[in-house]
């Protein structure tokens, strides 16, 4: 590798690269200081090309892939999201005269480091290959968490078909328990109070014999008796309300390891995906 450094790199690929990516030179350039908290995944989907593309224009430009560009950039920039350590810090002593923010602020930490944690078990593993190879999926949200449950099948669909949101509002979940439970999963996500309908879904399901992924908080004391994992997540931050933000944390990381589980195959999908949205609804920009 030469002495280049990253932006002289990206800098170059503006005019010697393809058209996928120009725009994901132009995209790191013009985020350069967010980088080390982006994904391969979470650039793909800003810029509108499919994980595999981005690693092909990191290794275009001398890399081993968006992980080890972004370790070059280390040296690249001076006020290093790197230090988050110090960062952290910095914030805390800014919040000392609030214990209430301060607190909070440590809860959240707290929290995402729970749900990594999670990501590093047997139960994850075997959750996301379930996700991953079911023939059928069922994702059930209720109440606030309805929104997290919408914003997973979306980003699911992506990455394979069979994927259903749940009607909750037809009273009965037909869709889930009159169908074969051969080849299906189910994901719920629900926190406190939680709904009663939730409750009796899982029983059903789980009655049924078809395998449940129950995403909830510290305090539900009936996911255990019908998942077949249970990942529990701090929502208690020290706000007014319960956050969600470290289960929509936790989804999009399943997510990661879904894609992971599907292979490199799923670039296809994820093209046919992005060409038939710009087909029928338009990106701001023209496809890569």
């Amino acid at each position: 590798m030469d002495n280049s450094s990253v932006r002289q790199r990206l800098t170059a690929a503006l005019t010697e690269a393809s058209a996928s990516g120009k725009a994901l030179a132009n995209f790191m350039l013009a985020n350069i200081s967010s980088l080390p908290f982006e994904t391969s995944r979470s650039v793909a989907d800003k810029v509108g090309v499919s994980e595999l593309t981005v690693g092909r224009f990191c290794r275009s430009i001398g890399y081993d892939g968006f992980k080890d560009l972004k370790e070059r950039l280390k040296d690249d920039i001076s006020d290093s999201p790197w230090l988050i350590g110090d960062r952290l810090r910095d914030l805390q002593q800014k919040s000392s005269t609030d214990a209430a923010l301060a607190r909070s602020l440590e809860l959240a930490v707290a929290s995402v480091v729970r749900v990594y944690e999670h990501a590093h078990t047997e139960a994850w593993n075997r959750a996301a290959k379930r996700i991953a190879e079911a023939d059928r999926v069922f994702v059930a949200g209720f109440q606030t968490e309805r929104g997290l449950a919408e914003a997973f099948v979306h980003m699911l669909r992506y990455l394979r078909d069979e994927v259903q949101l749940v009607d909750i509002a037809g009273g009965n979940f037909a869709e889930v328990l009159l169908t074969d439970p051969a080849g299906c999963t189910l994901v719920l996500i629900d926190a406190r109070r939680y709904s009663r309908q939730s409750q009796l879904l899982a029983a059903k399901a789980a009655e049924r014999g078809m395998p449940i992924t129950i995403v909830t908080d510290l305090y539900c004391d009936w996911a255990a008796s019908y998942g077949d994992e249970v990942f529990a997540v701090p929502t208690d931050l020290n706000l007014f309300w319960d956050a969600t933000s470290g289960m929509w944390t936790l989804m999009q990381l399943l997510l990661n390891s879904v894609f992971a589980h599907r292979g490199p195959s799923v670039e296809e999908r994820l093209n046919s995906v992005a060409s038939l949205y710009e087909s029928f609804v338009g990106y701001s920009r023209g496809p890569k």
